[in-house]
């Protein structure tokens, strides 16, 4: 199926109304970064056993703003470069060509700076899981220099709105649940009020109950503090819920973004997973089905 894109000016492109003056706080200007993989058979005593590699594009001259106090989505099949655009942004890896900016700091040249700014919760959070959740909160106030009572009343009240009890909150973090570590990764992240929150996949594996009270924490933290949010779901009720815009990558290139109703609109359905069909040729029930399969 050929891949529909939304032809938008990456500067402009539907600024949020309830945004009308913000700065950009990320400014992406077609980004590339390429990997490569061995080609299989090719290794022998020409090339020293070496063997040839193939390049990969994972993100393809993608070029977009996000604007400060925005929760911007980014939803792609497997592959799609979603993973790699976290990464750059995280400072984690640096672009082949092109300029990505975090609040005016340059990416390939300003990563202390960056991260400064930066809290990341991924899918899998680590921790020190034979301390308690209080102890490993306990600990990130102290790395980011919170004063010691300031950091255990954060921490108990962050852990309090995230529906985490006194018992829990000092149960050693290995004896907890997968839905309940993924929670304390989010209190972790919250705790010194970061400008960036990179939100990679946050409620995956998480019960109903539990995804609710992130979804409202996250919309807590919209409402109260003047924070940034990039975020790659797998719910698409939760990326309609939460997010001011949308992009949707694929073969590393932005081929749609715009707000939630504004995508539906172009395609002419009320339905986001039509949308995601429309524009990748690609069922949102495949995409699960491979990302559970990597």
């Amino acid at each position: 199926m050929t891949t529909q894109t939304i032809e938008k000016d990456s500067e402009q492109a539907n600024r949020p109304s309830d945004l009308p003056e913000s700065p950009v706080a990320i400014s992406c200007r077609q980004i590339s970064k390429t990997f490569y993989e061995p080609v299989k058979g090719s290794r022998s005593w020409k090339n020293g056993f070496l063997g040839r590699k193939r390049p990969l594009k994972a993100v393809d001259q993608v070029s977009f703003e996000v604007f400060q106090g925005e929760v911007f989505g980014l939803l792609g099949p497997n592959g799609s470069g979603k993973s790699t655009l976290i990464r750059l942004l995280s400072t984690l890896l640096l672009p082949d060509s092109g300029r990505l900016t975090v609040f005016g700091y340059d990416v390939s040249k300003d990563q202390h700076q960056i991260r400064r700014f930066i809290n990341r919760v991924s899918v899998e959070a680590s921790f020190f899981k034979k301390l308690s959740a209080m102890e490993n909160l306990r600990y990130a106030a102290r790395i980011y220099g919170l004063p010691q009572e300031e950091g255990r009343e954060k921490a108990l009240s962050i852990l309090s709105r995230l529906g985490i009890d006194q018992e829990k909150a000092h149960t050693s973090l290995e004896n907890l649940s997968r839905g309940m570590q993924q929670k304390v990764a989010i209190a972790r992240a919250l705790m010194t009020s970061p400008t960036l929150v990179l939100l990679d996949e946050p409620t995956t594996g998480l019960d109903p109950k539990s995804k609710r009270d992130v979804q409202e924490f996250v919309e807590e933290v919209m409402d109260t503090h003047d924070a940034t949010i990039i975020l790659t779901t797998h719910d698409m009720d939760e990326a309609e819920r939460l997010c001011d815009r949308i992009a949707i990558i694929d073969h590393g290139q932005i081929v749609a973004l715009d707000t939630p109703q504004g995508l539906k609109d172009h395609v002419g359905t009320n339905s986001m997973e039509e949308v995601f069909f429309r524009l990748t040729g690609k069922s949102w029930e495949d995409v699960l089905a491979d990302e559970n399969h990597e």
